[in-house]
């Protein structure tokens, strides 16, 4: 059984600076549920509602994006960041990482404004303590099906990856590129501070092996992992995913960090969040927290 050892609120004189601090003494592994998936983007309610679940962590995103300058960002409220970590404090649930779930539609490639976009995020990474933010390149900026825009990612993640070095802090990227494919895009751009945010449904739409792809990636190379499916059925019910034989690869090689769920949820029951979330949330803790 995992046991929380500290979930601890640390402020200043001023009573601001509350720091997101979560650690376990017994498992390698955490276990995460997105904002967004379950229906509380940017809502403080997302953490009672992950403890419900029985999540260990919550990925909370930055808002949404639109053709706004930057995102819909309520975080960049001093007093609105106090209330998210003191709720986090309060459930005992940390925060896994922050999204910038607005690429998955929009090109990171292309908008204008990506720098102050990064500069929003990392800044409150930084007021709040969370060391990883999530970058999906989404559908415009699918490296598969358009490889013209590479060279603006790359040159784009490179700018970033030198103020998340600066600022102490990791920048997961989710490609659709194989494992091979995103090792080598990480080499180009060659900054510590840029890793991958790797899918378990990206490896499986690639037709290829976890275990397999995994390995070639390589500890070092992966910040966070998304340890669900498409939408169908739920992870104890998918023979997509093989978990045990999943987690025999993490522990040989030696990964520690948050696994969280995204999707597979019950295609027929596809917004009841409780029963979806709980079930998967339940099934991965049995075998990454036995």
């Amino acid at each position: 059984m995992l046991t929380l050892v500290a979930v601890m609120a640390v402020f200043t004189v001023a009573g601001q600076d509350l720091k997101n601090n979560f650690q376990f003494d017994d498992s390698n592994y955490k276990i995460g549920v997105c904002d967004w998936m379950i229906l509380k983007r940017q809502k403080i309610g997302a953490f009672a509602l992950a403890k419900e679940i029985g999540a260990d962590g919550v990925q909370l995103d930055m808002g949404s994006l639109g053709a706004r300058e930057t995102f819909d960002n309520k975080l960049e409220d001093p007093e609105v960041r106090e209330q998210f970590l003191k709720e986090a404090s309060k459930e005992g649930v940390a925060i896994s990482s922050i999204a910038m779930s607005g690429f998955y539609g929009q090109s990171f490639a292309e908008r204008p404004t990506v720098d102050k976009m990064v500069d929003d995020c990392i800044n409150t990474m930084t007021a709040m303590g969370i060391k990883i933010a999530f970058l999906p390149l989404g559908v415009e900026g699918d490296l598969v099906k358009k490889p013209e825009v590479r060279p603006l990612i790359v040159a784009r993640l490179k700018e970033a990856g030198k103020k998340a070095e600066r600022a102490g802090v990791v920048i997961a990227v989710e490609t659709a590129l194989d494992a091979q494919a995103e090792k080598n895009l990480l080499s180009e751009i060659g900054s510590p501070a840029i890793k991958s945010s790797f899918n378990f449904a990206n490896a499986i739409r690639n037709g290829k092996d976890i275990p397999t792809e995994l390995r070639i990636l390589g500890k070092d190379n992966i910040a966070q992992i998304h340890c669900s499916d498409t939408d169908g059925v739920w992870i104890e019910n998918n023979p997509r995913l093989n978990m045990d034989k999943i987690k025999a690869t993490l522990d040989e090689m030696g990964w520690s960090g948050w696994l969280i769920i995204e999707r597979s949820r019950d295609v027929d029951d596809v917004r009841n969040v409780e029963r979806n979330y709980g079930a998967n949330t339940a099934y991965m803790k049995s075998v990454f927290q036995p």
